[in-house]
């Protein structure tokens, strides 16, 4: 088993930067994938990033790349989502995800999650 736990969302303006963590427990948290998600309200949970259990492997939706920086820390079983230049559009609650598989599986796929944690980028 996996528990996640995410942390470090909060209100921020357009163009600032953020960084939200994903402390892990259970398993050696280098066995598994760790990914970012979020669900803004009335859409569906979507992908933002991945790292794989090394951290040697990574990937970006779309519009996270060039913004948006995923890392992992084995040794403190943390994982970072480092956000610049945030855009109103980002405005969403930001989940940890955990997957014995990378790249990560669809969102109905991943077994472990958090609880999640709201960003709102707004002026």
């Amino acid at each position: 088993q996996v528990q996640l736990a995410e942390s470090g969302g909060r209100l921020v303006q357009p163009g600032d930067s953020l960084r939200l963590s994903c402390q892990s427990s259970g398993r050696a948290m280098s066995a598994y994938a760790v990914g970012w998600f979020r669900q803004a309200p009335g859409k569906k949970r979507e992908f933002v990033a991945g790292i794989s259990g090394s951290g040697r492997s990574v990937d970006y939706e779309d519009f996270a790349k060039g913004r948006f920086t995923i890392s992992r820390d084995n040794d403190k079983s943390t994982a970072f989502l480092q956000m610049n230049g945030l855009k109103p559009e980002d405005t969403a609650v930001y989940y940890c995800a955990a997957d014995w598989t990378y790249p990560l599986r669809s969102v109905h796929a991943v077994p472990y999650w958090g609880q999640g944690t709201q960003v709102t980028v707004s002026s």
